[in-house]
């Protein structure tokens, strides 16, 4: 009994004295003898120990072990670390985070997994964290709804797999596109609705969604609408305009957006005084002032203030200031509602451009890129060239984005410009089928490189066909011929004709055209451009029917055409593809018989005039004329006549106005034409501007006579030696006038993704006897 109460008190003793000595140690007292590491499964012990903040023989202290715990949670490798002390030693037990075996997405239809593996941080082979998976769940999320699905829901879920490792699957439910509803705007006195839903991006759902995404709430296109507005306002004035707010909320049944611009716009500003001033010595204003945009009396436009001081930068540097540098002064008065603006042209920061680095255009070849840049090394620096340099490079196609960077150079006035490049597809293989009025079914593949091989050429490959014809073109382009700014080309063509299937007549021909063209052209000054060509083409009028016209037969078999000619392009509009404003002229003329078989002298003049109405209402007025002469003693061809009608003068036929053989009743056409149209362009109500329908009401007048047809059919009677049937003396001849015709009518425009598209409804007022009209026309519209 005695031996076991001595045992119990001995026990008691150690127990009680190795808890005391654990309490002592742990309040910093004791020396950590070692450190041992538990739990540990595929971790080191000495990776552990090295994210502790103490080591062996140093003092235990509670401090450095809360930071060792931080430390060692901070890695992501724990799902649960312990430090504990036990007598002189330290045990750090850890439980890891399991490894991942696999990351899977189900449930999606809407974005690729591969789509969102790119998004996501955890990866195969990665360790699972909780906070990485749930950044990674609001990723996702974030994916969906910048493709507007904000009903999505994503859940992250683990399978347990042997050795520590987990499945990792992400379980979605996509939910319904959310949709833009409505679109409302709250201030807005000066703009309707209607006209500031054309300046913003986003637009409202509708029934033809499927054509264009820009109905689908974007947060990312939301911002930027409310920049647009701003933009929109300072164009036209209104300077002290603010968006109050830009709000948007989901309906009530969590399908759909409604977004709510509350505007400010403040009164209407016009310039005042317009002027140019000068700070430098040598420098005289007046010399400048024949470039300003900005005019007395005129609405204010922030964004012409911009223009016209970057082209009074660049007009001062091209006269050999090259750190000269124009600064737009605003004084404003609000009483009289005026905006004056002072030009003031002053010392800029004296830089020199040491290096010009290009990087990015692991295609394109560096010239390429150099060559938009007006300044070179060792020229003196000047922002407003350099960032006309970037906008020059974007024009060309070539480059998703393109960044030009200033970084110090070698010397405190010496600066290096990074060009940095974004490459992009510059090759398009396109393929268009319809139907037109005149040639029925047809088709049309095309290939277009506007960047081959890199080097900044144009080449592009073109098949055609329909009911009625058929042909193939390849053309070529150098845009900087000899590293100048000269353009240089080469066409080769074949188009085949069958009119004796066609619309054209009831008995007729075929026409096989084979040739080829050089070219060459350059801009005189802004805006006015000269092109000049060569060529040269075999032209075989074959398959010509019993019943056709007897000016056809006499040119039957295969003639050669060589030709040289110009053309003189003036342009200011702003936008080619779908112009407003601005002016189009051009005047062409072509010589044949520069060899060959076939002379004449070929002219056309054509202008064209913009001019908005409203902000969405356009008028457009058209004015064209044409002559055609032969010489030495030639006439001119059926094949080089003038055939109109269709697409010139609606409501007429296509060849269906001009001069017709009296006895077969074919349009022969004629050595003359002129033409003109007024048109009123406008948006179609209820259908959203960005899908590019609209509508038109148009007046044409025209005229088109003065054939040759009879000497020809006069030649083939006397080389025929008849003077029966069609050769009979009353059966010669054409119906030939030039009394003008007229129509009117209306017109439904869509910018289709296979290109413009155009229905005319016309009726026409003016007619000759002979003239062949057509109410309806549909086909690819003709830009004018």
């Amino acid at each position: 009994m005695t031996l076991v109460l001595l045992a119990a008190a001995m026990t008691v003793t150690v127990t009680a004295g190795a808890i005391y000595s654990t309490e002592v140690f742990a309040q910093g007292g004791g020396v950590v003898r070692d450190i041992k590491v538990v739990g540990n499964r595929r971790i080191e012990p000495e990776t552990v120990k090295s994210y502790l903040t103490f080591t062996a023989g140093q003092r235990y202290d509670a401090y450095k072990a809360d930071e060792s715990l931080r430390a060692l949670f901070a890695t992501g490798l724990f799902q649960d670390v312990r430090i504990t002390p036990q007598g002189g030693s330290v045990v750090i037990a850890v439980v890891e985070n399991p490894l991942i075996n696999r990351v899977a997405f189900e449930g999606n239809t809407e974005v690729k997994s591969d789509t969102l593996s790119a998004e996501v941080q955890l990866k195969a082979r990665t360790m699972y964290t909780r906070a990485k998976v749930q950044a990674d769940v609001q990723r996702v999320l974030d994916v969906y709804r910048r493709q507007g699905y904000y009903a999505t829901q994503v859940d992250a879920q683990i399978i347990e797999l042997d050795n520590n490792r987990i499945d990792l699957v992400f379980e979605i439910r996509e939910g319904p596109e959310t949709k833009v509803v409505g679109i409302n705007f709250i201030g807005n006195q000066s703009f309707s609705d209607t006209e500031l839903r054309g300046v913003i991006t986003t637009t409202e759902s509708s029934f033809l969604d499927f054509l264009k995404p820009t109905s689908v709430y974007d947060p990312d296109r939301f911002n930027l609408d409310r920049e647009l507005l701003r933009r929109y306002y300072l164009k036209n004035g209104y300077a002290d305009m603010r968006v109050m707010s830009a709000v948007a909320d989901v309906d009530q049944e969590g399908k759909g957006f409604f977004l709510t611009f509350t505007i400010d716009e403040g009164p209407q500003y016009f310039f005042g005084g317009v002027d140019v001033e000068s700070t430098l010595p040598a420098f005289a204003a007046e010399t400048v002032r024949g470039n300003l945009l900005t005019k007395p009396g005129d609405v204010y436009n922030a964004e012409l203030v911009d223009r016209t001081a970057e082209r009074l930068t660049v007009s001062v540097a091209e006269q050999g200031f090259a750190f000269g540098q124009v600064r737009p002064r605003i004084d404003r008065d609000p009483v009289n509602r005026t905006i004056s603006v002072t030009y003031v042209v002053e010392q800029g920061p004296r830089l020199y451009i040491e290096r010009i680095n290009v990087v990015g255009n692991y295609r394109t070849e560096d010239y390429v890129i150099r060559r938009e840049f007006r300044v070179a090394e060792g020229d003196a620096y000047n922002k407003i060239m350099v960032d006309q340099a970037r906008l020059r490079l974007l024009a060309l196609g070539f480059f998703k984005d393109v960044k030009v960077n200033r970084e110090p150079g070698s010397a405190p006035d010496r600066v290096v410009l990074s060009v940095v490049v974004e490459e992009q597809s510059t090759g398009e293989l396109s393929f268009a089928a319809g139907y037109s009025s005149a040639e029925g079914l047809l088709g049309e593949v095309s290939y277009t490189e506007r960047n081959l091989l890199g080097t900044g050429q144009y080449l592009q490959v073109k098949v055609t066909g329909s009911q009625v014809s058929g042909g193939a073109e390849v053309s070529w382009t150098e845009p900087r011929f000899l590293d100048r700014n000269l353009s240089f080309g080469l066409d080769a063509f074949a188009r085949n004709s069958d009119y004796t299937s066609s619309s054209y007549t009831d008995a007729g021909y075929a026409d096989l055209k084979i040739g080829g063209s050089v070219r060459f052209g350059f801009a005189l000054i802004d805006s006015l451009w000269l092109n000049t060509n060569y060529t040269l083409m075999s032209d075989e009028v074959y398959d010509v029917a019993e019943g056709s016209s007897l000016a056809v037969k006499q040119i039957e078999g295969t003639s050669v055409i060589s030709s040289v000619g110009y053309s003189l392009i003036y342009d200011t509009r702003n936008n080619r593809k779908n112009p407003s404003r601005g002016f189009y002229f051009s005047f062409a003329q072509d010589v044949a018989g520069v060899g060959g078989d076939v002379n004449y002298i070929r002219s056309i003049a054509e202008g064209r005039g913009y001019y908005p109405i409203t902000k969405q209402i356009t008028f457009v007025g058209r004015a064209i004329g044409g002559n055609i002469s032969g010489w030495d003693d030639q006439n001119v061809r059926i094949v080089d006549s003038f055939f109109k009608g269709g697409e010139t003068v609606r409501g007429f036929a296509t060849a269906g106005l001009g001069p017709r053989d009296k006895y077969t009743d074919d349009p022969v056409g004629g050595k003359n034409f002129w033409a003109a149209t007024a048109e009123v362009r406008f948006p179609l109500p209820f259908i959203p501007d960005d899908l590019g329908f609209g509508g038109a009401v148009f007046a044409d007048v025209g005229s088109v006579w003065g054939s040759d047809a009879s000497k020809y059919a006069h030649q083939y009677c006397t080389n025929a030696g008849s003077s029966t049937g069609q050769c009979a003396p009353g059966n010669i001849g054409t119906f030939d006038s030039n009394d003008i015709r007229a129509s009117v009518g209306a017109s439904i425009l869509w910018n289709s993704p296979v290109g413009p598209l155009r229905a005319d409804f016309a009726y026409a007022l003016a007619k000759a006897s002979y003239d062949e009209t057509q109410v309806f026309r549909f086909g690819a519209a003709t830009k004018f």
